[in-house]
Formats: structure tokens, C-alpha cells, sequence
């Protein structure tokens, strides 16, 4: 069996070293039960939260993100073959041979995401050889907190490890991970997601000209919160007319502006042609998330500068402004498909109710929308009290408390 991280590495990244390395324990011995003994690289991918920034990274916008202490782990060797193998825990086992990976059949699942890296690794101008992996994970699926994009970055940490000398930059990883799912999954990704898993911290993205990343020192460990990502109880898997249809009115509302996207105008040419706008589109909700998008791109910067001076009170009143917008303006907290169904606003409406007894903290929608989670920031003193609370409401098994994580998807060493 294969030696485990070193206890100073694992307390570094999950702030503890017991329930961590059982978890890498369990996932060694897995891996031999699976694969044969050999001598194994320990990895980790977190999950991440989007903190600010809704819905504005497809039309050059900017995002404060962050990884969550949530994250999938993996243990991976070289096999000396052209062949990939990957179980993940409760899952069938995945071969792919690698030569043959751009004719894996598309929407098929991990299997085409796996494809899908695999192709876009050679076409950037990296190695990839054959290799096996055992995969175990913590991130909530089809929530809203990047578990795809949690097991790309894992993905690309294995080969960049393995087969790279770390050589692949965190934007490509990034783009390869986005490849995957826009030409193998056939969905509409950016790179919000894989950048704030593969980073590592809280970050502020800018998409305006091709993607710039800066690293922000945050914590909300260190202001005194704690963030609670509540699961609503549903899912996104029915919804992808609801997310297509955000950007799309952007893009429309971008159209009469004679630009492509919103970024390349602004909110003072943008407010002298909303009567042009709405006669041209005859949609009043295209121009309620234009607005949505200007004034979120303001309250981004904002936000990054606060929490980068830790200023606790700034930070908080604007995740609410944004989780208000969010609700009133880009409309994401109920599906139109299923109006009686409003899970998202039911539970940000009960957080609320708490929120405004204890007078402190915020709540907002969280990620894509329309369905799945919100995210809640909660004084550490109220937090056990605030998961009890809403426990009643969603099940315990739907509430996470967590901490935004300093390391990105990474490899813990043999």
C-alpha cells in the first residue's frame, strides 16, 4: 500500500489530518482492490462557490469565486499502456483507450467528459499516457457547485503530475476541462467553474478579453462567518432552456446596442436605448438582466476590494444587493417551466426569516439558479443553530457548512 500524504500536507489543506487521511486510506485500499498494488499519487480537486458575480462570465463579465472546503480526491499511477481507467466510487469502471478517444460517443456521460480531456490534452500540446484512478467525492452533484468541473481539474492534476512535470498552466486546464464539455457533454460552459477549482482561494475573474484571473487573501474564517451551502432539494438536470435563455437575451439585448456582448458597451448607452430596446426585442426581462449584468459588475469590484480589506459589513451588504438582483432582476430563483415549484426562494425566504432575527449575515442564490442551492453566510457562533434551523426544512444530509479553501486542485504526493 502506498505511503499516505504527509500529515503536515493534509492539515495544510483540510485544516485537520484525521477524517482526511482515513478518506485517503480508504481511497488507497480501493484503489489496490481495483487496480492491483502499486505505488499511487494522492490528488484533490475542490468544488467551488461563486460568491458574486451571477450570470455575467458569458457576457465578458467579471466573477468573485472562490474553492469550498468540498472537494473530489484520487488516487492514480501510470499503467505503461495506451489505456485510461477511472472507478469512481459507486460507479461502473470507465476504459478508455486513448488513441480512440475522439470517437467515444457523445453526451455518454463521464466516460465523454473523459474523452473529451483526453482529445483536448493533445491538441494543446500536452502528454497523456495511460493511467488508472480510483475517484472518491464530497461535492454535492447537480447542485451548483461544480462537481463536473471539481473532477475535470482533478483529471487535468493527474495528468499534469504524471505525464507533464506541472508544466500545464491553471488557464489551460481550465480550457480543457471547458472543451470537454462544450464539444463531449454538448453544454455551454465557460470557465468560471474550472478556474475556481483549479486556482485555489478566492479569485476575481474578468472575461472582457479572453479570461484574467487575480488572486484575492480572503476568508471568511477570518471576519468571523461561515458559509452554508443549503441543497433546496432539486436538481439541474431538466432546466437547460432556462439557463440558454439568460445569456441568450443578453446577447440580444447586446444585439441592438450594435456590440456583441454587454461588455463592450455601458450602462449609460445601454439606459439612453432601452425604448429602441424595447420596441427591437419586445422583452422587458432581456432588459431587467441587462441591467442585472451592469450593476453586477459594479458590485463585483466592490466586493473584491472589501474582502480583500476585510471588510466584513461591505462584503456582506453586497452578496445581499446581488442575491436581490439576482431574484428580482436576472429572474433565477424559480423555473418558469414549473412556477409551483420554488424551492430556491422558499428557502432563501426561510434564511431570511433567521437572518433578520439574529441581525446579521446574508443569503443568496447560489450558481446557475432556477434550482439547486443557496449559499448562506453565517456568524460562527449561529452557525450550528442556523443548520438546525433549516435542517427542519431540507434535511440535515442538505446542509454544508464549509470555509473557502486556499488550495486549488493539486497533487499530495506519493
Amino acid at each position: 500500500m502506498s505511503d499516505m500524504p504527509a500529515k503536515e500536507i493534509l492539515e495544510r489543506v483540510y485544516g485537520e489530518s484525521e477524517k482526511s487521511a482515513a478518506r485517503f486510506l480508504h481511497l488507497s485500499a480501493r484503489f489496490a482492490e481495483n487496480f492491483g498494488e502499486s505505488e499511487v499519487e494522492f490528488f484533490t480537486s475542490p468544488g467551488r462557490t461563486e460568491m458574486i458575480g451571477n450570470h455575467t462570465d458569458h457576457n465578458g463579465g467579471k466573477i468573485v469565486a472562490a474553492s469550498i472546503s468540498l472537494d473530489t480526491i484520487g488516487a492514480a499511477a501510470a499503467n505503461g499502456t495506451g489505456m485510461i481507467r477511472v472507478r469512481s466510487e459507486g460507479y461502473d469502471m470507465i476504459e478508455i483507450e486513448i488513441a480512440a478517444a475522439s470517437s467515444v460517443e457523445k453526451k455518454s456521460g463521464t466516460k465523454a467528459l473523459i474523452a473529451g480531456m483526453v482529445e483536448a490534452i493533445g491538441k494543446f500540446g500536452y502528454k497523456i499516457e495511460g493511467f488508472d484512478a480510483y475517484v472518491t467525492t464530497e461535492v454535492i452533484a447537480a447542485a451548483g457547485v461544480s462537481s463536473s468541473a471539481s473532477f475535470e481539474m482533478l483529471f487535468c492534476a493527474i495528468v499534469n503530475a504524471l505525464f507533464n512535470d506541472n508544466q500545464i498552466p491553471l488557464g489551460d486546464c481550465a480550457r480543457i476541462g471547458q472543451y470537454a464539455e462544450n464539444n463531449f457533454w454538448m453544454k455551454s460552459s465557460g470557465l468560471m467553474d474550472q478556474m475556481a477549482c483549479a486556482a485555489g482561494g478566492a479569485i476575481l475573474l474578468d472575461f472582457k478579453d479572453d479570461i484574467k484571473c487575480e488572486k484575492i487573501e480572503a476568508s471568511f474564517d477570518a471576519l468571523g462567518y461561515n458559509m452554508v451551502i443549503v441543497n433546496t432539494g432539486k436538481g439541474h438536470g431538466d432546466l437547460s432552456d432556462e439557463y440558454s435563455a439568460v445569456p441568450g437575451e443578453m446577447y440580444q439585448v447586446a444585439g441592438v446596442l450594435g456590440v456583441k456582448r454587454l461588455c463592450e458597451s455601458s450602462m449609460e448607452e445601454f439606459l439612453e436605448k432601452i425604448p429602441e430596446i424595447e420596441k427591437t426585442l419586445n422583452n422587458d426581462r432581456a432588459i431587467m438582466r441587462a441591467l442585472h449584468f451592469y450593476e453586477e459588475n459594479r458590485r463585483v469590484e466592490e466586493a473584491a476590494e472589501a474582502l480583500a480589506a476585510g471588510d466584513g459589513k461591505a462584503v456582506l451588504s453586497l452578496l445581499t444587493e446581488s442575491g436581490n438582483s439576482s431574484w428580482k432582476w436576472l429572474q433565477n430563483c424559480m423555473s418558469k417551466s414549473n412556477e409551483r415549484d420554488q424551492k430556491v426562494a422558499l428557502t432563501l425566504a426561510l434564511t431570511e426569516l433567521y437572518l433578520g432575527k439574529i441581525k446579521d449575515g446574508c443569503c443568496r442564490v447560489h450558481g446557475g439558479g432556477f434550482a439547486g442551492v443557496i449559499l448562506a453566510v453565517v456568524p460562527k457562533d449561529k452557525t450550528e443553530d442556523y443548520v438546525n434551523y433549516i435542517s427542519a426544512f431540507v434535511g440535515e444530509e442538505n446542509v454544508y457548512p464549509m470555509q473557502i479553501r486556499q488550495t486549488g486542485a493539486v497533487s499530495l504526493g506519493r
